[in-house]
Parts: C-alpha cells; structure tokens; sequence
C-alpha cells in the first residue's frame, strides 16, 4: 500500500511540474520577449524529458465536479498531453494549468497513448489557488483498489491535427485520510496541434 501511495504521489507531482514547466508559455505582456524565451526553454525541458510531450495549440479541456464546471482553453491556457516513464512503467496524461495560475489539474494512466483506449486512472490532482494561503486540493483517492479510481477513454490520439480526444471519470478527495469525503470528476477533452 506504501508503494502504490509513494507512486501516485510522485507521479502527481511529475504532472504537476511538467505543467509548470509549460505554464508560461502563454502569457502576455510587457516582458513578452522575455517570456517567450522562459517557454522555449520550459518546453525544451519538457521535449527532452520526453519526445512525446505536447502543448496543445487549440482545444478544449473541461473538467465537472460536483455543480462546478472548470474549462482550460489551449489558445489562453497551458494544457499540455505527456508520456512518461518512471522506473519501468510507462505513463499518460493531460496536465493543465489556467493563465492566472489559479487552477490547475492533472489526470494519468499507466501504459500508452494510443486510439480507441480505455485505461483506469492511476494519477489524479485538482488544486484551487486562489491565493497563497487558500489553496485546495483534491488528489486521487488512495484508499481504492486497483481499476476503481475511474477511467480514462482515448478515443483519438495524434491523428492528424487532433493531438488528443476523450473523456475520462475518476474520484478525488479533499485530503488524504481514509474517511475524507469523495467526488467524482468528469471530464472532456478535444485537443490539437495546429489550427486547421
């Protein structure tokens, strides 16, 4: 149980951190050279940790939990499709971080993208900041048994200009205590790489 745990939350925080890695990438503004050079250097990082990173270009991610509906939009926000290894097993997911850096997500599976694929979720995290001292953060529940924290359904992946397409449903809790309260988060994504 150590180990499963250890293993969701350092994938959590890999997630996380390739989405701070590519964070930058659109903003704007006065130190907008400045900025870009930030990104070009955050997405190379993010290219050698592994080819198969993308930053989506156009798209949509929507994520529902409980009456709460959150939407990342490529063209303003950074959300980013990443394939991953730790240790010998290979990993999924779309991370995403909005403009104000006020929300961010990440949803994982284990093995590889490909079309016309269901995989359970194996990494998830949900994290409100709306400032330094009020955060939130729902992070995949640790109490489940494998297959039951939900599933990720990727129905296109890099064909043509669609990076990725799906859905997927998983169970987050507010903290990390066995008795914490569930919720379950829905979620849609249609992804691209270029305008069409």
């Amino acid at each position: 149980m150590g180990s499963k745990r250890f293993t969701n939350w350092y994938f959590s925080l890999v997630l996380l951190l390739s989405v701070l890695l590519v964070s930058c990438q659109k903003d704007t503004g006065d130190q907008q050279v400045e900025q870009k050079k930030i990104a070009l250097a955050a997405d190379s990082t993010l290219k050698a940790t592994s080819p198969d990173n993308f930053l989506a270009t156009e798209g949509m991610l929507t994520i529902t939990m409980q009456d709460s509906v959150y939407t990342f939009d490529a063209q303003k926000d950074s959300i980013a499709f990443v394939n991953m290894s730790v240790g010998d097993n290979r990993y999924f997911g779309i991370t995403a971080i909005n403009k104000a850096h006020t929300l961010s997500f990440g949803v994982s599976s284990k093995g590889a993208a490909a079309d016309s694929l269901i995989k359970p979720v194996a990494g998830g995290q949900l994290l409100m900041m709306a400032d330094v001292i009020h955060t939130k953060q729902f992070t995949l529940i640790q109490y489940a048994e494998p297959g039951d924290a939900g599933k990720i359904m990727l129905d296109q992946y890099r064909q043509k200009d669609v990076l990725a397409k799906g859905t997927f449903f998983t169970f987050l809790s507010k903290d990390d205590e066995p008795n914490s309260s569930l919720y379950r988060v829905e979620g849609t994504f249609n992804l691209k790489l270029k305008k069409q």
